[in-house]
């Protein structure tokens, strides 16, 4: 019998995986910023880029709407998240945008706005639904559970 990991847990260990990639960004842009001509930082923030974006467009369409069928007062908060999400995509473009033609002082700034915002977003996020996301493992249908369970994984 497996043994079932409750949606909130699941979606810490995606913060701490998206945590880790934003580490591994800021360390590639370090070792670019010190010369290191081979560290790829495009294809580092390309790829970081790509799963926060995933993650957050999953909560969005699906993970969101179950927990506010579910918990109605909830919304709130859910509008809030959303509307964090819109200012992530936001800094997500910035960062992309001026690696295109990369100033580290300017590409340093973004990057650690993002992490910023994202650390932030994190927090609330945990603080405010783990626990609720955790009461539904057992008790949501089947296909909400799989809107859950996508929503909390990283698909690459």
């Amino acid at each position: 019998m497996s043994r079932v990991v409750a949606f909130g847990n699941q979606l810490v260990l995606v913060h701490v995986e998206l945590r880790e990639r934003l580490e591994d960004l800021r360390d590639n842009l370090d070792a670019v910023l010190a010369g290191d001509r081979t560290a790829d930082l495009r294809a580092h923030c390309a790829a970081f880029c790509g799963a926060v974006t995933r993650h957050h467009t999953a909560e969005d369409d699906t993970g969101f709407p179950v927990l506010a069928a579910h918990h109605p007062e909830l919304a709130p908060v859910l509008a809030e998240l959303v509307a964090d999400h819109r200012i992530v995509a936001d800094a997500l473009t910035r960062l992309a945008d001026v690696l295109a033609d990369p100033d580290p002082a300017t590409v340093r700034s973004e990057v650690e706005t993002l992490s910023a915002l994202l650390e932030t977003h994190f927090t609330y996020e945990e603080r405010k639904i783990v626990a609720v996301l955790d009461d539904l493992t057992t008790s949501a249908g089947p296909e909400d559970a799989a809107a859950l369970a996508a929503t909390t994984r990283l698909d690459d």
